[in-house]
């Protein structure tokens, strides 16, 4: 009877040994799907995240970009100015040297 009880405990010992590798084989497992979940979860977030940041930079650049812009624009206003009273100052001018040389060539 010893062998028969000895034979019956290394059996369920076998099944007892086999019963943990599948349990830690499944809980590996386990852990392994919740990992890739998890990976994808943060990779998705990470994209999130890049995205705002894309955005935000943009927006930034536009923002500096249409001040920029206004400021071009204001100086090119400023110096049409400057050229328009220039050119106004400067008619007066050039219409006497038109009667001048006028004059000149119907007395010549």
């Amino acid at each position: 009877m010893a062998k028969d009880k000895i034979l019956s405990e290394i059996k369920q010992a076998e099944t007892n040994a086999r019963d943990m590798v599948d349990g830690a084989i499944k809980e590996k497992n386990d852990r392994i799907s919740k990992a890739r979940v998890e990976a994808r979860e943060i990779i998705k977030q990470a994209e999130v995240d890049a995205h705002k940041s894309a955005q935000s930079t943009l927006r930034s650049a536009e923002h500096e970009l249409a001040s920029e812009k206004q400021k071009i624009i204001e100086q090119g206003k400023e110096e049409a100015n400057i050229v328009a009273k220039n050119a106004k100052a400067k008619v007066d001018q050039a219409v006497e040297n038109l009667i001048k040389e006028f004059e000149r060539a119907v007395h010549a």
